[in-house]
């Protein structure tokens, strides 16, 4: 039902006239118009991307893995 709502706000004339100047723009106005949408965005810092995985639970299955490694397996890395 929220879709529906949505759906009613949305100014299909504006869309298709912004796509069809976009469409228009020579590729070289398109990788201009792209290269400015996109500056506002910016990319997760390290520290985001670790709370992230920390947080998000995609790892948590480790969890409950066994230790199957010791310290004293392999043989030793020089450095």
């Amino acid at each position: 039902m929220q879709s529906r709502n949505l759906q009613q706000n949305i100014n299909v004339p504006l869309i298709d006239s912004l796509v069809q100047a976009i469409r228009s723009l020579s590729p070289a106005e398109q990788a201009l118009l792209e290269e400015k949408l996109w500056a506002s965005v910016s990319e997760p810092s390290t520290f985001e991307l670790m709370k992230l995985a920390e947080q998000g639970g995609a790892f948590d299955f480790w969890h409950d893995e066994p230790d199957i490694y010791m310290l004293d397996d392999g043989e030793p890395i020089e450095p």
